[in-house]
């Protein structure tokens, strides 16, 4: 079993940058793929990014090009740097983990509590 906790969330203007981290613990990290969802109000949880155990990426279009996954299996961490951000970017974003990494896609096992994104001026 892997715990998540993300930190990072916070208030930014458009245009600007975050990094969001997802520390690990609990579990043998590298063995897991991971992903980035997130959440506005109203809306349902959707992708954002994963990476695979051997660090292969995948980016829905809406953040393709902004924003980047990264993963450091020695401090069993996970990145998200988002830059060029937008107001459309606003939401709680959450980390998720599963050793299967169709399933981190679809259905994780593992999610952690979320951290709030918020893109204004």
């Amino acid at each position: 079993q892997i715990h998540l906790v993300e930190s990072g969330g916070g208030l930014v203007q458009p245009g600007g940058s975050l990094r969001l981290s997802c520390a690990a613990s609990g579990s043998i990290f590298s063995i897991y793929a991971m992903g980035w969802y997130r959440q506005a109000p109203g809306n349902q949880r959707e992708l954002v990014a994963t990476i695979t155990s051997s660090g292969s990426t995948n980016y829905s279009e809406s953040v393709k090009g902004r924003f980047t996954i990264s993963r450091d299996n020695d401090k069993n961490t996970v990145y998200l740097q988002m830059n060029r951000l937008k107001s459309e970017d606003t939401a709680v974003y959450y980390c998720a983990a599963d050793p299967i990494y169709s399933t981190v896609k679809t259905a994780p096992g593992y999610w952690g509590q979320g951290t709030q994104v918020t893109v204004s001026s």
